[in-house]
């Protein structure tokens, strides 16, 4: 099984600094709508369900 790092960091209002492997990236969530600094949106269909559009794995 792989292993997985992740950290998020508020950064106020519904910004959040996030750190992974991977490097690091912003988000910003308004209302059921999260953006991420790579270009990937997330929307919120009921907790715990969320659909991804753009910016794949890398």
């Amino acid at each position: 099984m792989p292993v997985y790092y992740r950290k998020r960091a508020s950064l106020g209002s519904g910004a959040h600094l996030n750190i992974s492997k991977s490097g690091a990236s912003v988000s910003q969530r308004v209302g059921r709508v999260t953006f991420n600094s790579r270009g990937r949106v997330s929307v919120r269909i009921l907790p715990g369900l969320t659909w991804r559009i753009g910016g794949g794995r890398r």
